[in-house]
């Protein structure tokens, strides 16, 4: 069970600007709490005032490290120890190299970038199968995939969301019949996880699949 950690420190900030959505910090907890205190390493698309960077310090410990990335030059600022700043598009394949290059393992990644259903995907598609075995991906925001101007609209091709059921389908290819292809995704994916506004994916290797049946004597 949490400790409402994230919600505590979000009211009681003084120091940097954050915006959040309340019900996203017992999501948030639901799914990161095994990583506190374990150096983990995550990435944090999208900087704007810097103050949920700190907050993912805080909460996950010592030892670890936060990576944000932004295209705006200003965000730079918000560098400090163990958090680190990349100025450049969430959709930029060298952008994600250099990140990788220097942190091979990353073990967390919350997309609250442009909100854009083409960066959405192109960034889970660029990071989702290099994050950790056991990593958590996660997309917030996500009503705009509902929105016009964002490229959305409820069931509109290219969306994020109707990419997410797709993913569904995915995740259980062994029992299609053959109808989806079992790919890595449905190897190495244990949940996805769907909420008001936040999707997570959690990566862990599929094992083999057991059913037995236990009758009365």
């Amino acid at each position: 069970m949490n400790d409402g950690f994230l919600h505590r420190y979000f009211l009681n900030n003084a120091h940097k600007r954050q915006h959040k959505w309340v019900h996203y910090f017992d999501i948030y907890e639901r799914h990161l709490e095994r990583f506190r205190g374990t150096s983990p390493v995550m990435i944090e698309i999208g900087v704007m005032g810097g103050g949920s960077l700190e907050m993912w310090k805080e909460y996950l410990g010592a030892g670890s490290h936060i990576i944000g990335i932004d295209i705006n030059p200003e965000c730079k600022a918000h560098q400090a120890d163990g958090i680190d700043i990349v100025i450049g598009s969430q959709d930029d394949p060298a952008i994600i190299d250099e990140i990788f290059s220097k942190y091979p393992r990353i073990d967390i990644v919350l997309d609250d970038g442009s909100h854009m259903m083409q960066h959405m995907i192109s960034s889970f598609e660029l990071l989702y199968h290099r994050i950790h075995s056991n990593g958590v991906y996660m997309v917030e925001d996500t009503h705009t995939c509902y929105w016009d101007e964002y490229g959305g609209g409820a069931g509109r091709k290219g969306s994020f969301v109707e990419y997410v059921k797709n993913k569904l389908d995915e995740i259980n290819a062994v029992h299609s019949r053959g109808a989806i292809p079992v790919s890595e995704f449905t190897r190495s994916t244990d949940c996805i996880a769907s909420y008001d506004s936040v999707v997570v994916f959690e990566r862990r290797r599929q094992g083999s699949r057991q059913a037995p049946i236990t009758e009365p004597m």
